[in-house]
């Protein structure tokens, strides 16, 4: 399928890309404007997940597995897969969240964490969505805290695993077949990682209702109540939250890439009303205060491309820290949260009507923002590599 740069990317950095990664986001592209946008509106309204089909139809595309040996489908770079999250992110944040919460949560703690066997035998199932995986870490009572303050309790039992507790906010929480459960041992303290079956006994999982953002995404309120998984279910090399941690790292610049995304979706929607709504009689793209948006808009988005393809290629060359991650985080939600409003405020009142294609991304940035750190966190992660002193408490 030809390759054709979105307009949005002003400096060209899709141009960076190789032949073979070209091709497969164009393909993408495709999927998700033929398939997933004439539907995602209805589905965003309804608070209800996407049909199956989207989800088979992404991991035939390959999207799933990227970075890993065992289900690459092609060699690719950590730059490739950031405009993966960005062209999701675009056509749905929902769908870039699935992706994420999968390709990189889910997977990327059995990569980071499983041993070779595990790897050989879960990867190819979440690649293939033959398992659907979610990522139990944030509690009712903990989410920045998590390193510390996590209560669910993994307490050995012969050769099993009995874990209970809660979590809150887990995406994809209902539909899941699949869980990785972060808990601390009773032996040593310490944060383990648990592969879990839903269908587990014990396992309770509970759409949180009302949610304004993200809609499409199913979160869930999870309680495990004494849920038993054998000692091979836990993760070999998952032993503190360090751990856990490394898991994170992975997938923080691809929220900035998806927040990127959500960007150049709510743009794109402004751009495209711009040019066809007529007030004192020309298109309000002939204004000069709206031409002041579009440009305002477009320079966030420039500049978060700069910023997350840097970041990415630093992943690539094994040179990427946390606060490298954090500040691309912190500055790219940043920036999509004014873009999203400018488009916003371009429409008028239309801007808020869903069929107009922006107030889906204006709402679903405020989700983008808080999670996979806040902006405070990520913003403390930076100022500790700078100043060497830790502020978080």
């Amino acid at each position: 399928m030809a390759f054709s740069a979105l307009t949005s990317d002003f400096y060209g950095f899709e141009n960076g890309l190789d032949d073979r990664e070209k091709e497969v986001l164009a393909t993408l592209r495709h999927f998700l404007e033929t398939e997933v946008k004439p539907i995602v509106n209805d589905h965003w309204a309804r608070a209800e997940w996407l049909p199956s089909s989207v989800v088979t139809g992404l991991a035939e595309i390959g999207v799933f597995g990227m970075p890993w040996k065992e289900t690459q489908p092609f060699e690719n770079s950590a730059v490739f897969r950031g405009w993966v999250a960005l062209e999701l992110a675009r056509i749905d944040a929902s769908v870039a969240t699935l992706v994420g919460m999968q390709n990189g949560l889910v997977m990327g703690a059995v990569g980071v964490a499983g041993s070779p066997e595990q790897r050989a035998e879960w990867l190819p199932k979440f690649a293939s969505a033959e398992w659907l995986g979610c990522f139990a870490l944030t509690e009712p009572l903990s989410g920045s805290d998590s390193a510390q303050g996590l209560r669910t309790i993994a307490e050995r039992d012969g050769d099993d695993w009995v874990i209970s507790g809660e979590k809150r906010w887990i995406g994809n929480g209902t539909i899941a077949t699949h869980a990785i459960v972060w808990a601390k041992s009773a032996d040593d303290g310490q944060v383990k990682g648990f592969l879990v079956p839903t269908d587990t006994p014990g396992w309770s999982a509970t759409k949180i209702e009302n949610k304004q953002a993200l809609r499409i995404v199913q979160n869930a309120d999870i309680t495990l109540d004494r849920v038993r998984v054998p000692d091979a279910f836990k993760l070999a090399n998952a032993n503190s939250f360090r751990d856990t941690a490394a898991v994170l790292r992975l997938t923080r610049a691809e929220v900035a890439w998806a927040a990127v995304g959500n960007s150049i979706g709510a743009y794109e929607g402004a751009v495209k009303y711009g040019s066809e709504r007529v007030q004192f009689g020309k298109t309000i793209d002939s204004h000069q205060l709206i031409q002041e948006h579009y440009a305002k808009m477009l320079g966030n988005i420039t500049s978060s491309i700069a910023l997350c393809t840097r970041v990415s290629a630093m992943l690539d060359e094994g040179t990427q820290k946390d606060e490298h991650a954090a500040l691309a985080k912190e500055f790219a939600c940043s920036r999509m949260r004014e873009t999203v409003a400018w488009a916003r405020e371009s429409m008028g009142g239309n801007g808020i009507v869903l069929d107009n294609d922006v107030v889906r991304h204006f709402a679903d940035a405020e989700a983008l923002y808080s999670y996979e750190g806040t902006r405070e966190m990520n913003t403390l992660i930076v100022g500790r590599a700078i100043t060497g002193k830790a502020a978080f408490v």
